[in-house]
């Protein structure tokens, strides 16, 4: 989702005729565009305001870069939503006050084209009215793959969980403006779309649930042609996982066989401290009958571990789980506490050296898991989307499976965009290398 939104408001600023700096020093705003989720994100951030203050007051002492006003700086996304004036910037932009982002370029046009050492008007937080608007566009030029955000927000209140806090209660964007988005970003040659929401399979515009949602644009898709092939989600929350979700994705071949679908925890007592509003077996029951529906679905989770109170039991059940459903790849991670959720203040917190402890055993038991899936996979045939160059080889393209499974072929920057056939021959870490198959 803050790649969508940066890229949203990169689409502001061409709009305006701004360009993109080559320095930090060089240019006449900074925009750091922000997560709360895990506190380290929020602490990379104040090192970046730290040094950009820095730069500017340095930039004042020097009368202005060779001649020019210090750039200023505005803060977006959730923390800007948590912690408002409390930032060091010039300007602070929440999720829900998008709107004010064309003010706020127009101050900082204006500024500059005044006298070396003129203030801009003095309001560091952007006030206004809150509203939860979606940009029309969030597509990047050239981008094979394209992000489209039908809801944000969240109702859940899970106990570790700042987004709702940051993010505001659950809001869907219309079906007329989706799609509206998937015609554009289909005309620019995208061949994939990912729509996304902190609780995406909550969406409900008036009376279209989000397995309706779904229908509309596979038929939208199907009317398009061979153009946008592939169809994808997150974040789904099990407990919204409807049976009419499974059935549309089994009816449309679409939608890529893969979902990412969050469980935090094994324990039904953790999950229940957690507010998640679900048991262990009421989610593998749900893995089970969407593996019934999609055979070849492959699934993705977040794992939580150390949460206040968690017995070595508890974590016992985790992995337990992890073992049942074999997760193709899990991000995971320890207890986070953010200040204003309910889990912040709980007792009984697990010490840091269990929670590492705890946290490795969990990442050393996917890995394995991880490399026995993808090692049964060599030597299929499968349809890979050819995204862009090889970090590693400007002879070699990679690849994304349906699956979501990385590959790596040989071949030119003329194949981008395209969907081949290949072989999967070998396995580098969680990289396959390819063979395409030619007709």
């Amino acid at each position: 989702m803050n790649v969508a939104e940066s890229v949203a408001m990169v689409r502001t600023l061409e709009e305006r005729s701004w360009q993109r700096a080559e320095t930090i020093e060089s240019a006449d705003l900074v925009i750091v565009n922000t997560c709360s989720v895990r506190r380290t994100a929020e602490q990379r951030v104040f090192g970046r305001l730290d040094l950009f203050n820095a730069l500017k007051r340095k930039a004042v002492a020097e009368r202005g870069m060779r001649g020019r006003r210090p750039f200023k700086v505005l803060v977006a996304g959730c923390m800007a939503s948590r912690l408002g004036e409390k930032l060091k910037a010039d300007f602070v932009m929440g999720t829900r006050d998008k709107t004010n982002f064309p003010r706020i370029l127009k101050e900082v046009e204006t500024f500059n084209q005044g006298e070396l050492g003129t203030k801009p008007t003095p309001y560091p937080f952007a006030v206004g009215e809150e509203t939860a608007a979606f940009s029309p566009l969030h597509y990047e030029e050239g981008a094979i793959r394209s992000f489209v955000p039908i809801m944000h927000g969240c109702d859940n209140f899970c106990a570790y969980c700042i987004v709702p806090y940051t993010r505001g209660r659950e809001v869907s964007r219309s079906p007329s403006d989706i799609l509206a988005e998937i015609r554009a970003v289909s005309a620019k040659n995208a061949r994939e779309i990912t729509l996304l929401g902190q609780n995406i399979n909550a969406y409900r515009w008036n009376d279209v649930s989000f397995a309706e949602l779904l229908e509309i644009i596979a038929q939208e898709i199907e009317r398009m042609g061979d153009k946008i092939r592939w169809a994808r989600f997150l974040s789904s929350h099990p407990k919204n996982f409807s049976t009419k979700i499974i059935e549309v994705m089994a009816r449309y071949r679409c939608f890529c066989r893969h979902l990412h679908l969050c469980v935090q925890h094994g324990s039904d007592r953790v999950l229940e401290a957690m507010n998640r509003r679900y048991t262990r077996a009421w989610y593998l029951e749900l893995v089970g009958q969407i593996r019934a529906a999609l055979p070849d679905v492959t699934f993705s989770t977040d794992i939580l571990i150390g949460f206040p109170g968690e017995t070595e039991a508890d974590f016992e059940e985790a992995l337990e789980l992890m073992r049942q459903v074999r997760f193709l790849y899990a991000y995971t991670y320890h207890f986070n506490p953010r200040e204003g959720t309910a889990a912040f203040s709980l007792p009984y917190r697990v010490p840091d050296e269990v929670q590492r402890k705890r946290l490795s055993a969990v990442i050393a038991l996917q890995k394995e898991i991880s490399a026995e899936l993808l090692n049964a996979r060599i030597g299929e045939r499968v349809v890979v989307l050819i995204e862009g160059f090889s970090k590693r080889n400007a002879d070699e393209l990679i690849c994304r499976t349906e699956r979501d499974e990385m590959v790596v072929i040989p071949g030119d920057g003329s194949r981008i965009g395209e969907f081949a056939e290949v072989r999967l021959e070998t396995l580098n870490g969680n990289t396959f290398r390819g063979k395409e198959l030619k007709e």
